[in-house]
């Protein structure tokens, strides 16, 4: 990524976007945090607030007529925040002290006529930047017509001491000048290096365009009853004069001065409706605790749609514009830790952000791609995904993959792939599944075992994505190229993605189209369930109308989630969360369980098994739709671990091979392991640690041949270790009945680097 790219990418998130108040004042107070200091009673930092961008913020701070109140959010769920009436209950509270600490000085002399607001803020920015400065005022007096504003709302201290201010930056001023002589204009012009003509001057010569330097009105939408209208027409006067002098572009990177159109946006979709506070004194204004107030009413408007949406972008308590710097720089760091790696690798690329992003930023792209480049660059931590690469391995590996023609039959018209985890989840229903096929469907229907390789293209293993997926096409290939019917969203898409060739088919579309297997008496009276789409199914609508469909046929009530569809949330599993960070994965899922206290019913057998490990009742539609009998209540299934995971996956094949194939074809089980008594208690050590049992069959095998182990004389226990690939794995055991018992184990995913001796 280099930094044109890095630019382009941050500019696709909005949270630093200025709200639409600050963007509609033409000096760009900060009025959100100018509100939020108010509605704490900060009441000094509020004053710097409104010093920050105001000049004179005594002056303007009382009769400011506030139009970025007209672009207030607020008013679109009640009243606008009565913006200027909370900058005069500041401004009459004590003024912090203030220090101005102008630039060295310039040898440059400028000359303002006029002391209306605009020559003013023309004379104090430029003086702040260290030019010489004199004022030139017809009257007796500098303020214009300041001063004959009523004494309530603008006291007459309160201008002379902004004005002291001016004076202590050694601004000089030129009482009762003849501004109207005709040769004034011309003398000022041989004296001063640039001239700055307030809006109040109206002697302007036809060859004011032949004087060098000299400046007038710059903004077309200027309003010259506004006192911040009048404010920032002197800005902008003052900085193309110091452009002028400087000798640089007098537009380049102005296109934001004066108001502009934010790309900021804030849902107010669920805000209340709630009308201003008024004043008890409307003469006053507002007392101290009335400005508190209505400031509490403000919404501190910003984006953050993708965080409020998403508990991984609001883990890392920050938003994408940040998150893409963070990347950008862990990619640049060449030796030592890589802070980012944990955001880089915790993301389940569900797309979620995109969909509710205003601009529709993608951190999911971001976050793949920085994964690939990890991995090219030799940068992965084995830690992060290598559970679920040999999990996928595993499942492409003759021990669990397959593809065989429907028995009997030469050809197939089409292949059945119900994916590798609803084979790890529900054996029984993916037999069920494809005996319901070969009876509907016409031309065979052939069978292929294994998995679509989703997790190699989540980890960013582009090369091993390339070998595992090719490896699964050449046996597709191989069958005749068939219609491919699919179980699993996830296989869709991956499908969908990268083998064009390939016509595929979704199970809900041919059980939607073709019918139900038996009549669906008993869910008459069934309670309603609510409805979780997989995030996979984002944007495959035809797939959630299919599964709706076929709930309504079975008579099965049901509601939907508020996050369905194209806002469906993700279960943890994607992305492969729950390898990177399973503290983050369980904050996901608890999230998504929370949605309804009703029990779920979904499409995804990861997500029927995450939501039952959180202890959230849940149905997979085929549960429903292939009811087995004497199980009453499919809710209560429990999660299989992940050697349960695997032990289902090769029962499977074997009992398909022999139940269909001929039984001298099939491979039975043999466990040649020693038996393992492991409590519940370890039980859930290991799932929490990704140890499966052959794990620790191995380790204890080669302990007990080899002797290398350690005995520990206190507990009785022996602790023995062993590397299997990239991990190495610790067992405390005793021999007991037979076999061994478990008492603890756990693992290192990583490799110890150096130079060899060290």
């Amino acid at each position: 990524m280099d930094q044109n790219e890095l630019r382009l990418l941050e500019s696709g998130c909005v949270q630093e976007e200025p709200p639409e108040c600050m963007a509609a004042c033409p000096i760009h107070v900060d009025v959100r945090a100018f509100i939020a200091n108010v509605s704490q009673e900060k009441w000094e930092e509020a004053w710097k607030i409104l010093r920050k961008a105001m000049p004179f913020p005594g002056i303007i701070g009382r009769i400011c007529d506030a139009p970025c109140k007209e672009h207030c959010k607020r008013k679109e769920a009640g009243q606008a925040i009565e913006i200027g009436m909370l900058e005069r209950a500041c401004v009459k509270t004590q003024s912090p002290k203030q220090r101005i600490y102008p630039l060295p000085k310039k040898d440059k002399s400028i000359a303002v006529v006029g002391s209306k607001l605009s020559g003013l803020t023309a004379a104090w920015d430029l003086s702040r930047k260290g030019y010489k400065v004199t004022v030139f005022e017809s009257g007796s007096q500098l303020g214009g017509d300041l001063l004959s504003i009523k004494e309530e709302i603008l006291p007459h201290n309160v201008v002379r001491e902004e004005l002291d201010i001016l004076f202590s930056l050694g601004v000089a001023a030129e009482l009762d000048s003849s501004v109207n002589d005709e040769n004034f204009l011309e003398d000022l012009a041989r004296r001063f290096d640039a001239i700055y003509l307030g809006p109040d001057y109206r002697n302007v010569p036809s060859g004011l365009k032949d004087l060098k330097g000299v400046f007038s009105r710059g903004f077309l939408q200027y309003d010259p009853k506004s006192p911040v209208w009048q404010a920032a027409e002197g800005r902008w006067a003052a900085t193309s004069i110091d452009r002028f002098l400087q000798k640089v572009s007098l537009t380049s990177g102005r296109e934001k001065e004066g108001p502009f159109t934010t790309r900021l946006y804030t849902n107010i979709d669920y805000v209340p409706y709630v009308p201003a506070i008024k004043p008890l004194n409307q003469a006053s204004g507002y007392t101290t605790q009335e400005a508190i107030q209505e400031a509490g009413r403000c919404l501190n408007c910003e984006c953050l749609e993708c965080v409020k949406a998403c508990s991984y972008l609001e883990k890392f308590d920050s938003y994408p514009r940040k998150y893409v710097r963070e990347i950008y720089n862990n990619a640049n760091i060449v030796a030592g830790r890589h802070p980012a790696n944990k955001l880089i690798n915790s993301c389940s690329l569900c797309g979620l952000c995109e969909a509710v992003c205003p601009e529709g930023f993608a951190m999911q792209s971001l976050c793949l791609k920085a994964r690939r480049d990890m991995v090219q660059k030799g940068k992965m931590p084995p830690s992060a995904h290598e559970f679920a690469l040999l999990d996928m391995q595993f499942s492409n590996s003759d021990q669990f993959a397959m593809a065989l023609h429907e028995p009997t039959y030469e050809s197939s018209a089409y292949i059945f792939f119900p994916g590798c985890q609803l084979c790890a989840s529900s054996p029984g229903e993916v037999k069920s599944v494809y005996a319901h096929l070969r009876k509907t469907m016409t031309g065979g229907v052939g069978l292929m075992l294994g998995c679509c390789s989703a997790p190699a293209f989540w980890a960013g293993e582009e090369q091993l994505f390339e070998e595992q997926f090719s490896m699964w096409q050449r046996k597709w290939a191989d069958l005749g190229r068939p219609q491919v019917i699919l179980a699993c969203s996830t296989c869709y898409n991956i499908f969908k993605t990268y083998l064009h060739e390939a016509p595929i088919i979704s199970l809900w579309s041919i059980l939607d189209e073709t019918g139900l297997p038996h009549d669906f008496t008993s869910l008459k009276d069934a309670v309603p369930l609510a409805l979780h789409d997989p995030c996979t199914t984002r944007y495959e609508s035809h797939l959630q109308t299919n599964v709706r469909n076929l709930l309504q046929k079975m008579g099965q009530p049901f509601v939907d989630l508020t996050a369905k569809s194209e806002y469906a949330e993700c279960c943890g599993f994607g992305g492969l969360m729950q390898n990177a960070n399973p503290d983050l994965a369980k904050t996901v899922i608890n999230r998504l369980a929370g949605r309804s206290s009703a029990d779920y019913v979904t499409y995804c057998s990861v997500c029927r098994d995450n939501l039952a490990g959180a202890g959230k009742r849940t149905v997979h539609i085929l549960d429903l739709i292939f009811l087995k009998d004497g199980e009453s209540d499919p809710a209560a299934r429990k999660r299989p671990g992940w050697s349960q995971r695997q032990e289902n996956r090769l029962r499977l094949k074997n009992d398909l091979l022999n139940e269909l194939w001929a039984t001298d074809r099939g491979e039975r089980i043999d466990h040649a392991g020693p038996v393992l008594n492991i409590s519940s208690e370890v039980w859930q050590v290991l799932e929490d640690r990704r140890i499966l049992v052959t794990d620790l069959e191995e380790v204890i095998h080669h302990a007990e041949i080899s002797g290398h182990k350690f005995y520990n004389p206190d507990s009785g226990h022996f602790k023995a270790s062993l590397k299997l690939y990239n991990t190495t794995f610790w067992v405390e055991y005793i021999p007991s009945d037979g076999g061994f018992t478990i008492y603890n184990a756990y693992s290192h995913r990583m490799e110890v680097s150096g130079k060899e001796g060290q």
